[in-house]
Protein backbone atom coordinates (compact mmCIF):
# COMPACT_ATOMS: atom_id res chain seq x y z
CA UNK A 1 0.00 0.00 0.00
CA UNK A 2 1.40 3.36 -1.40
CA UNK A 3 0.74 5.44 2.05
CA UNK A 4 1.92 8.69 0.58
CA UNK A 5 -0.38 8.59 -2.46
CA UNK A 6 -3.07 10.25 -0.61
CA UNK A 7 -1.52 12.74 0.87
CA UNK A 8 0.19 13.90 -3.20
CA UNK A 9 -1.69 16.47 -5.18
CA UNK A 10 -3.12 13.44 -6.94
CA UNK A 11 -4.30 11.51 -4.34
CA UNK A 12 -6.42 14.42 -2.86
CA UNK A 13 -7.63 15.10 -6.09
CA UNK A 14 -8.69 11.79 -6.81
CA UNK A 15 -10.53 11.47 -3.55
CA UNK A 16 -12.14 14.56 -3.94
CA UNK A 17 -13.31 13.20 -7.26
CA UNK A 18 -14.53 10.28 -5.92
CA UNK A 19 -16.52 12.29 -3.11
CA UNK A 20 -18.02 14.62 -4.96
CA UNK A 21 -19.26 12.18 -7.84
CA UNK A 22 -20.49 10.24 -4.63
CA UNK A 23 -22.42 13.10 -3.85
CA UNK A 24 -24.00 14.05 -7.04
CA UNK A 25 -24.87 10.69 -7.73
CA UNK A 26 -26.97 10.98 -4.03
CA UNK A 27 -28.51 14.17 -5.45
CA UNK A 28 -29.70 12.55 -8.56
CA UNK A 29 -30.76 9.34 -7.18
CA UNK A 30 -32.55 11.14 -4.06
CA UNK A 31 -34.04 14.04 -6.65
CA UNK A 32 -36.13 10.82 -9.08
CA UNK A 33 -34.39 12.58 -11.65
CA UNK A 34 -33.69 10.95 -15.00
CA UNK A 35 -31.70 7.36 -15.36
CA UNK A 36 -28.72 9.19 -17.33
CA UNK A 37 -28.06 11.42 -14.53
CA UNK A 38 -27.59 8.57 -11.90
CA UNK A 39 -26.08 6.60 -14.43
CA UNK A 40 -23.34 8.38 -15.52
CA UNK A 41 -22.44 9.73 -12.22
CA UNK A 42 -22.60 6.31 -10.19
CA UNK A 43 -20.41 5.19 -13.17
CA UNK A 44 -17.79 8.11 -12.56
CA UNK A 45 -18.06 7.01 -9.44
CA UNK A 46 -16.80 3.47 -9.47
CA UNK A 47 -14.38 4.27 -12.50
CA UNK A 48 -12.71 6.82 -10.13
CA UNK A 49 -12.62 4.84 -6.94
CA UNK A 50 -11.17 1.60 -9.34
CA UNK A 51 -8.13 3.85 -10.61
CA UNK A 52 -7.57 5.42 -6.95
CA UNK A 53 -7.55 1.54 -5.63
CA UNK A 54 -5.11 1.28 -8.63
CA UNK A 55 -2.46 3.86 -7.35
CA UNK A 56 -2.95 3.40 -3.62
CA UNK A 57 -2.11 -0.65 -4.37
CA UNK A 58 0.43 -0.09 -6.41
CA UNK A 59 -1.07 -1.81 -9.14
CA UNK A 60 -0.30 0.03 -11.66
CA UNK A 61 3.60 -0.74 -11.66
CA UNK A 62 2.76 -4.52 -11.26
CA UNK A 63 0.85 -4.02 -14.35
CA UNK A 64 2.55 -3.20 -17.22
CA UNK A 65 0.45 -4.02 -20.11
CA UNK A 66 -1.28 -0.64 -20.11
CA UNK A 67 0.35 2.60 -19.88
CA UNK A 68 -2.00 3.74 -17.30
CA UNK A 69 -1.61 7.35 -16.62
CA UNK A 70 -2.65 7.93 -20.67
CA UNK A 71 -6.07 5.35 -19.57
CA UNK A 72 -6.67 8.02 -16.71
CA UNK A 73 -6.42 11.33 -18.76
CA UNK A 74 -8.40 9.07 -21.65
CA UNK A 75 -11.03 8.72 -18.53
CA UNK A 76 -10.69 12.15 -16.78
CA UNK A 77 -11.21 14.04 -20.96
CA UNK A 78 -14.15 11.65 -21.79
CA UNK A 79 -15.77 12.01 -18.22
CA UNK A 80 -15.55 15.81 -18.26
CA UNK A 81 -17.23 16.06 -21.45
CA UNK A 82 -20.21 13.85 -20.51
CA UNK A 83 -20.58 15.98 -17.62
CA UNK A 84 -20.81 18.42 -19.42
CA UNK A 85 -23.52 17.69 -21.67
CA UNK A 86 -25.59 15.63 -18.62
CA UNK A 87 -24.98 18.75 -16.22
CA UNK A 88 -26.00 21.84 -18.13
CA UNK A 89 -29.01 19.71 -19.23
CA UNK A 90 -30.00 18.83 -15.75
CA UNK A 91 -29.26 22.41 -14.89
CA UNK A 92 -31.48 23.73 -17.93
CA UNK A 93 -34.42 21.75 -17.07
CA UNK A 94 -34.03 21.70 -13.38
CA UNK A 95 -37.27 19.76 -12.42
CA UNK A 96 -36.10 20.32 -8.78
CA UNK A 97 -33.34 21.09 -6.34
CA UNK A 98 -32.05 17.97 -5.92
CA UNK A 99 -31.99 17.74 -10.02
CA UNK A 100 -30.35 21.57 -9.69
CA UNK A 101 -27.76 20.55 -7.15
CA UNK A 102 -26.50 17.30 -8.62
CA UNK A 103 -26.15 19.81 -11.85
CA UNK A 104 -24.23 22.22 -10.40
CA UNK A 105 -21.62 19.67 -8.31
CA UNK A 106 -21.66 17.98 -11.45
CA UNK A 107 -19.95 21.10 -13.23
CA UNK A 108 -17.97 21.04 -10.11
CA UNK A 109 -16.87 17.51 -10.86
CA UNK A 110 -15.92 18.28 -14.46
CA UNK A 111 -13.78 21.03 -13.01
CA UNK A 112 -11.62 18.32 -10.64
CA UNK A 113 -11.80 15.83 -14.03
CA UNK A 114 -10.11 18.68 -16.13
CA UNK A 115 -7.36 19.47 -13.02
CA UNK A 116 -6.72 15.94 -12.98
CA UNK A 117 -6.13 15.54 -16.83
CA UNK A 118 -3.93 18.47 -16.51
CA UNK A 119 -1.41 16.91 -13.95
CA UNK A 120 -1.47 13.83 -15.25
CA UNK A 121 -0.08 15.20 -18.53
CA UNK A 122 2.21 17.03 -17.12
CA UNK A 123 3.23 13.68 -15.06
CA UNK A 124 3.93 11.88 -18.39
CA UNK A 125 7.39 11.90 -20.19
CA UNK A 126 6.65 10.69 -23.48
CA UNK A 127 9.12 12.77 -25.61
CA UNK A 128 11.36 13.63 -22.78
CA UNK A 129 14.70 12.79 -21.96
CA UNK A 130 15.14 11.40 -18.20
CA UNK A 131 18.48 10.96 -16.54
CA UNK A 132 21.68 12.32 -17.51
CA UNK A 133 22.03 14.89 -20.17
CA UNK A 134 25.19 12.97 -21.64
CA UNK A 135 24.29 10.49 -24.49
CA UNK A 136 24.77 6.41 -23.51
CA UNK A 137 27.72 5.18 -24.70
Amino acid sequence: VDRAFPRSPRGLLKIARLLLALVTFLCFMASSAREAYAALTGMETVITLLFLLLYLLRLDAKMRWLFWPLADIFNSVIAALFLLVVCLFAIIVKSNKGTLAGGVLGLILLVLCVVDAVLLSKKISLGRRTGRNAPAK
